[in-house]
């Protein structure tokens, strides 16, 4: 596996970036660690996310993918693996609340663990 900085910080990300929209739905949680394992094995580092996920948007599943990689982490050696997540932007009749009304405190903040 080929690893580049990721812009002008420090972390040294892989060239390949595992997205995970589909844990959660099209994927269960069983799968979803089974997927994040076999990507950790080929030196893939870094992993794609957002408190949308997983697509598509249901609010009985929004955050799910975020939970499933915080449960994932658990037991894994957090240090090595690069999260990059996101929020969506304000949608005016969504039940994705939106940068904007997210507390401060989740901005900076990954997955969820436990």
């Amino acid at each position: 596996m080929k690893y580049k900085n990721l812009g002008s910080s420090n972390l040294n990300v892989s060239e390949v970036c595992l997205g995970t929209m589909t844990f959660g739905e099209q994927n269960n949680e069983e799968e979803s660690f089974g997927i994040m394992d076999f990507a950790v094995s080929k030196g893939i580092n870094f992993f794609d996310t957002a408190e949308a996920y997983p697509s598509p948007v249901r609010p009985e599943t929004g955050g799910r993918t975020e939970e499933i990689i915080g449960s994932w982490l658990v037991n894994k050696p957090r240090d090595k693996i690069i999260l990059a997540t996101k929020v969506v932007g304000y949608q005016p009749n969504s039940h994705i609340p939106g940068y904007r009304k997210v507390p401060q405190k989740y901005r900076t903040s990954t997955c969820k663990t436990g």
